[in-house]
């Protein structure tokens, strides 16, 4: 079925992860660069990475490696997920 509204529901979900990913990346650098140095800095521009790889893969006719793969997560990037949901709830 074309139609189906789980996948349309987990299409949803993963652009606003990524949006929200790419938001909260971009009001951190923000932040980095246009922000004092202080506690609030510190605070918003502190993050937690988890990293996967490197990832090997040999198929005989070609070889190639990907990887790392580092997801970094800090509270600005919390606050641009929150706000693409928002506005995808709100819009769609």
């Amino acid at each position: 079925m074309l139609n189906d509204p789980h996948r349309r529901n987990v299409k949803r979900l993963l652009w606003t992860l990524a949006l929200g990913l790419l938001l909260g990346g971009l009001l951190t650098q923000l932040s980095v660069v246009f922000l004092p140095e202080s506690p609030a800095k510190t605070f918003l521009t502190s993050s937690v990475a988890a990293s996967v790889g490197p990832l090997s893969i040999d198929l005989l006719v070609i070889a190639f490696t990907v990887g790392p793969l580092i997801l970094s997560v800090n509270v600005l990037t919390l606050v641009g997920i929150f706000i693409v949901a928002f506005v995808v709830r709100s819009w769609i």
